[in-house]
């Protein structure tokens, strides 16, 4: 597998952006997110796309490593590439943990430092997700894949409870750079299908739950504003607003409340896609 520097030229507004994305993705804690809420889904998706030793495998926007060391673990030649150098700091400490060897870069997900068709199997479990320019990044996941390989995404859908959580802050934080595409839509079959085209052949999408619990909504959303990256930004930016501090407690509360069952238990739903990249 050969790897070189790839740096297209970027744009002033979008370094900025990135530099913003870091910083966020640094805030906190996601790699107890990682580990207490979504360490399922690294899985089921490394499941799903049938990795298998020997196979070389890129994760990318891999945060902490939830499919990447599960792709180790079975066998395969991973590469785990994320903006975050945070996050690919501790995925590191949780590969070692976990007796798997793997190769950690610091990339952007929407300008990829590998060589066309380096890769057998090209995965992201709710990572590329949050690359703003939707089509670059999957242009960069086809651009990466061997003629045959496997293309495998997990993706927090619109309609689902992230997707409503994202639409609950919206109103409280700092709008979006033009240009930049919410997160959700990777969710979206329809938008996703757009995105790969014809470069890409078997795609079969497939909504799946994951099941979530916390004891109390307000539990909820203590846990996400102390942990998630993207909540606590978003707090931060109406720290001196007492009252919209507190309407944006209460839509939390009201939607965790809204999905909890008698129990606690939540599903929050995420579309699986896998795809296979055409022959050249």
């Amino acid at each position: 597998m050969t790897t070189h520097t790839r740096t297209p030229a970027a744009s002033t507004a979008d370094t900025e952006l990135k530099a913003r994305h870091v910083a966020m993705w640094g805030l906190g804690d996601y790699a107890a997110v990682a580990r207490e809420v979504i360490p399922e889904l690294g899985r089921v998706l490394v499941d799903t796309c049938r990795v298998t030793a020997g196979q070389d495998v890129l994760d990318v926007a891999a945060g902490t490593g939830n499919a990447a060391i599960p792709a180790a673990a079975a066998g395969a030649n991973v590469v785990a590439c994320d903006l975050s150098p945070d996050l690919l700091g501790i995925g590191r400490r949780l590969a070692d943990e976990a007796g798997v060897r793997l190769d950690w870069r610091q990339a952007d997900a929407e300008a990829l430092p590998f060589d066309d068709a380096s890769f057998d199997v090209v995965l992201s479990s709710v990572g590329v997700m949050f690359a703003p320019h939707h089509q670059v990044a999957a242009d960069e996941l086809v651009r990466v894949a061997r003629p045959g390989a496997t293309i495998g995404l997990a993706s927090w859908m619109p309609q689902g409870f992230i997707g409503q959580m994202f639409a609950a802050m919206r109103p409280y934080a700092a709008p979006p750079p033009p240009g930049a595409q919410p997160p959700p839509l990777w969710g979206d079959e329809a938008h996703v299908r757009e995105l790969l085209g014809a470069r890409v052949e078997g795609l079969t999408a497939e909504k799946r739950l994951l099941p979530v619990r916390f004891e109390r909504p307000r539990d909820f959303r203590d846990f996400f504003k102390r942990t998630y990256g993207p909540t606590i930004v978003t707090y931060r930016g109406i720290a001196d607003e007492p009252d919209k501090v507190a309407a944006l407690d209460a839509a939390l509360d009201g939607l965790a409340a809204a999905h909890q069952d008698s129990n606690g238990l939540m599903t929050w739903e995420y579309l699986l896609v896998t795809a296979r990249r055409t022959p050249a």
